[in-house]
Parts: structure tokens; sequence; C-alpha cells
């Protein structure tokens, strides 16, 4: 579970500064990062520091359609570490019948 925790807070901040440099390159005319990085980086455990960035930097959180896909992405990532977790799913990607 350290190594879960450990994965989480990297990814989020890794995130979060992704966030913070698109609002910074959108702010002054720069090559943006593209949603589906962001979203991507979302899936891959850094959520928490995408919503920390939605909700500090007020970026990305008003456009409904990324919203939409920002909350799909949370799921499915839930979803995923629920599963490994449960021991339904290996890291490797195979199903697992549950024992017991």
């Amino acid at each position: 579970m350290l190594f879960a925790a450990a994965l989480y807070a990297v990814a989020s901040a890794a995130c979060f500064i992704a966030y913070a440099r698109d609002k910074s390159a959108a702010r002054h005319g720069r090559r943006r990062t593209p949603e589906r990085t962001l979203l991507l980086l979302g899936l891959a455990g850094g959520w928490p520091g995408g919503f920390a960035a939605q909700q500090l930097l007020r970026h990305k959180s008003a456009k409904t359609s990324f919203l939409l896909k920002f909350w799909l992405t949370v799921i499915v990532n839930l979803a995923a570490f629920i599963a490994l977790q449960a021991g339904w799913i290996r890291f490797g990607g195979l199903l697992v019948v549950p024992q017991g």
C-alpha cells in the first residue's frame, strides 16, 4: 500500500506541474499541453494533483467536455486500483478469479 501511495504522490505532483505549465502557456500565448496528455497523467494516478490544480489554479475547471473526460478517468483509475487491491487483476493485466 505504501508503494501505491508513493505512486499516487509522484503522479499527482507531475500532473499538477503539467496543469500549471499549461496554465502559464495559455496566459503567455505559448504552445499548450494537449488535453489528452493531462487526462493520461490523471489516469495514471495523477488525478488528485489534477483536481488540486483545477481548484487552486482555476485551470480546466469550467470546460464541461474536459471535466466529463477527467471524471471518467478518475472512475477508471479508482476501479483499476480497487481491482488490483482486491486481487481481481494482476499488474500484468491478466484476469484472476478471486479465491476464497
